[in-house]
């Protein structure tokens, strides 16, 4: 008998074996043998890399445990998608599908090795598994069902073998359109789209906006490109009235106020944005004077605005109270001032009421429906719109846990107000950073997700621009360029102030091969907010690489290098633009440098987000020659 008692531990089991093993052993052993160290090395790496460990790895089967149970369905979800990847490469009879299941347990360990009812449990739910398929216990099924996002079938309690108990099962899949929803009965049926994955993509992504591919892209229908770059995007902001709405004061004495003072703003920004004879700054721009003393004179001449709008907010118990002037800033005089005190109810009309008084003042010309259009409320519903004001403000924190925390808001707005479409274009917005700031494992879900939403917000309200917007990013993301030209162009036509339509539809220009008219709106963009992010920087250079302009678009990217040493696109340019100038040193130097941010960077796949094959000759050539493969 043992002098001490065997250790026990609660974790979470994976377990896989091959279908078909023994038969494809028969046909073929050679190409079995190959094929099965190929997978059993891409399931080792994902296990590793996810936290867990490889318990056992005889014939074709693996066990492995984890720590954690999310942990284990990730590498679940991710393994049976890479090898679906690989075996859409192969031979129908090179092909091998695995099974998986996944327990959370009880297990005895001895030394290395785990034993118990909870290695079993995971084996039987292996069994019950479709060969490419995953079963999870209810045990491990409560706790990733509120954190992972998948497709779901209870199939009810299963009697396996030398289990006495029955076993709570559910089979998940990777479902694009999933939600982490519970479906019973029938089996349902999903449609799966593959992605490439690559290490570079997510940065590379981020900055081009056009490398997640679908297989299934050239089947959408495309739109005739006709309209060129607007007139009044290439006349000066001078030529109208320009205004900068500055971030109005949070007068409350609760900090956790701010949320709705900030709403207020941008509501505000937003609607006078939709007037076509008034030039609005971004609140990128303004909201970097929150909180400091402002000199009219001076901030004029700095935002080159002809006008200010500021103000206060201040919100107690069923209240608000708001004060706001009109300043001319060519004098520092006041044009209106005037104080509001109103029930919370009324806050929608007391917006209203400020526009139209701006708008009074700096005699526009407004037809009736230009001013229905900048009027109109995204909901009624007072607390949903606090809910969404709450979601925007989390959300603009660009923090993982704020995004979390805006997801949940724009879900409470949903669930109060099932028609009010910024919630939808907000949890679009969510579901679109966690991919881009690999927030996910599974960034082509979360695009995917984010379309479906903007176009439930377009079915809601096909006049949202902010939508539109959205939507134009996720069909440049496809690289579906005439898809996303339409949809900005028609955001325009709404909303014709809106510096992110002339941000996003500059790249757009860029990728489909529109070089001169790309950088039109990347310096229309710059006379609304003049600072460029690194992604946008990278790109006004390689618009100048591609038109042989190699000083210029050397000047643009140095810039970006300093601001960010470690943003990959920046060097990925400079190499091509020292490559196809002859400086093979500092080319060399360049090119090191996106090996050392990553790896695995591939040349052609970066070169698949140009669309004419002159464009993607011209860098994929300027870089392999650098040495870059």
């Amino acid at each position: 008998m043992s002098d001490s008692p065997f250790k026990r531990k609660l974790t979470a089991i994976l377990s896989a074996d091959a279908k078909g093993y023994s038969r494809l052993m028969g046909e073929d052993e050679p190409t079995t043998v190959r094929t099965l160290k190929a997978c059993k090395e891409i399931i080792g790496n994902l296990i590793q890399r996810l936290n867990g460990r490889v318990v056992d790895s005889t014939g074709d089967n693996i066990l492995a445990e984890f720590a954690s149970v999310v942990n284990a369905v990730q590498c679940a979800l991710e393994l049976q998608e890479e090898l679906s990847h690989r075996n859409a490469g192969l031979p129908q009879d090179q092909q091998m599908e695995f099974r998986i299941g996944i327990n959370l347990g009880d297990v005895i360990v001895d030394q290395e090795r785990l034993y118990g009812d909870g290695v079993n449990i995971a084996a039987r739910l292996e069994g019950l598994a479709e060969p490419g398929g995953i079963c999870i216990s209810g045990s491990a099924y409560e706790q990733v069902q509120n954190k992972l996002s998948f497709g779901c079938e209870y199939i009810g309690e299963q009697h396996v073998k030398n289990i006495a108990a029955p076993v709570k099962v559910y089979k998940i899949w990777l479902d694009p359109e999933a939600d982490t929803r519970i479906l019973s009965g029938k089996k349902t049926s999903v449609i799966r789209r593959s992605w490439p994955a690559i290490a570079a993509a997510a940065i590379i992504a981020l900055a081009a906006g056009a490398l997640y591919l679908r297989q299934d892209h050239q089947a959408r229908q495309t739109v005739s490109v006709k309209t060129q770059l607007p007139q009044r995007v290439t006349e000066s902001l001078s030529d109208k009235p320009a205004i900068a709405v500055l971030p109005f004061a949070n007068l409350s004495a609760d900090v956790e106020q701010e949320y709705f003072s900030d709403g207020i703003t941008n509501d505000i920004i937003t609607d006078l944005s939709k007037f076509q004879d008034l030039a609005v700054i971004a609140s990128n721009t303004v909201f970097k004077f929150k909180g400091k003393s402002i000199d009219a004179k001076k901030l004029g001449l700095e935002l080159n605005v002809d006008y200010l709008l500021e103000g206060s907010v201040q919100k107690a118990s069923n209240r608000v109270r708001i004060n706001a002037q009109l300043i001319d800033t060519a004098n520092g005089n006041h044009i209106w001032a005037d104080r509001y005190d109103r029930k919370i109810k009324d806050i929608f009309d007391l917006q209203d009421e400020i526009i139209a008084i701006v708008v009074r003042k700096l005699a526009l010309k407004v037809d009736e429906a230009e001013r229905k259009r900048a009027m109109k409320k995204n909901t009624t519903n007072l607390e949903a719109y606090d809910y969404i004001l709450r979601g925007y403000h989390r959300f603009y924190k660009r923090t993982k846990e704020g995004n979390e925390k805006a997801k949940d808001f724009f879900k409470k707005a949903i669930a109060l107000d099932p028609n009010a479409a910024s919630a939808y274009v907000g949890l679009a917005k969510v579901r679109r950073w966690d991919a881009m700031m690999g927030w996910t494992e599974f960034p082509n879900k979360a695009f995917q997700q984010a379309e479906k939403l903007l176009k439930k917000a377009l079915s809601i309200d096909d006049a949202n621009a902010g939508a539109r917007i959205e939507l134009g990013y996720i069909y440049m993301r496809y690289t579906e360029y005439d898809l996303a030209i339409g949809e900005l162009e028609r955001a325009l036509e709404l909303n014709p102030n809106d510096w992110r339509t002339y941000r996003l539809m500059a790249p757009v220009m860029l990728y489909s091969g529109r070089i001169d008219e790309a950088l039109d709106w990347y310096h229309t963009a710059m006379r609304y907010d003049p600072d460029l992010s690194p992604g946008e920087l990278m790109n006004v250079g390689l618009a100048y690489f591609l038109q042989g302009q190699y000083e210029k678009a050397i000047n643009w990217l140095k810039k970006g290098r300093a601001k960010w040493p470690n943003f990959l696109g920046n060097h990925i340019v400079l190499t091509a633009v020292y490559s196809q100038m002859d400086r093979s040193d500092e080319a060399a130097q360049e090119a090191n440098e996106v090996l050392r941010i990553s790896p695995f960077f591939q040349v052609d796949f970066y070169g698949q987000a140009f669309r004419k094959p002159q464009q993607r000759a011209k860098i994929v050539g300027a870089l392999r020659k650098a040495g870059l493969k």
